[in-house]
């Protein structure tokens, strides 16, 4: 079947063209090369349509970037807030973890792109509310907030993108990376050779969100001049 797109006018099947198969064709480009390659072109040749059909939908392609952004934050099942502010970092954190995986490149579009609805927006407004709580300024609270983003996008995309400079998984890989480690002779790396040839994702995002959920604490604890 030909899908070369064609410029001008709509072809018929064009009608059947929606907002939501849009954002799934955007986010298709995303997770097979990122989110630098999502354009209007590259989405309509996903979907087999003119490019020019897409704008029926969507304004362009800084709006389809802030969508997707606001189609992860949207997409997180929020926990029930316990009051206590490490807990409730960590279960958010986690959360947003659990709600990025199927898209895990997308995450840094969270960092950089403004949020289109209050439904994206309300990961930030848990978020917020619990480090105002905590004792955080409304200017403190976001700058830990994005300081907690920064460390979960983080930890998401090395996930996502790992090669073997961060550790494998299965048993030969990792007898083989050891191998190649030792064999540098650097004193410290041949000392951790055995933990830097493992890496266990869902333990470095843990130890990664609880060491910054800690430093949130401090300086929430610290007294400000």
């Amino acid at each position: 079947m030909n899908t070369t797109t064609r410029r001008g006018r709509p072809r018929k099947g064009d009608a059947r063209l929606s907002r939501e198969a849009i954002l799934t064709a955007a986010l298709e480009v995303v997770d097979a090369d990122g989110a630098a390659a999502v354009s209007m072109r590259t989405v309509a040749q996903r979907l087999g349509v003119d490019a020019k059909s897409l704008y029926h939908h969507i304004d362009g392609k800084e709006a389809l970037l802030d969508a997707v952004a606001g189609h992860v934050l949207g997409g997180i099942d929020l926990p029930e807030l316990t009051g206590q502010p490490e807990d409730d970092l960590r279960a958010i954190a986690q959360s947003f973890r659990k709600a990025t995986r199927a898209h895990p490149q997308a995450a840094a579009l969270v960092l950089t792109r403004q949020l289109p609805s209050i439904a994206a927006l309300a990961p930030v407004e848990a978020v917020l509310s619990v480090l105002r709580k905590a004792g955080a300024s409304p200017e403190e609270a976001v700058h830990l907030l994005r300081s907690l983003l920064a460390v979960v996008v983080g930890s998401l995309l090395r996930e996502a993108g790992a090669g073997p400079a961060f550790g494998v998984t299965d048993e030969a890989g990792i007898a083989h990376r050891r191998a190649e480690l030792e064999r540098t002779g650097l004193p410290a790396v041949v000392e951790s050779a055995p933990y830097l040839a493992r890496c266990d994702h869902e333990a470095e995002f843990s130890f990664a969100v609880e060491l910054a959920v800690a430093a949130t604490m401090q300086r929430l604890a610290t007294p400000r001049r």
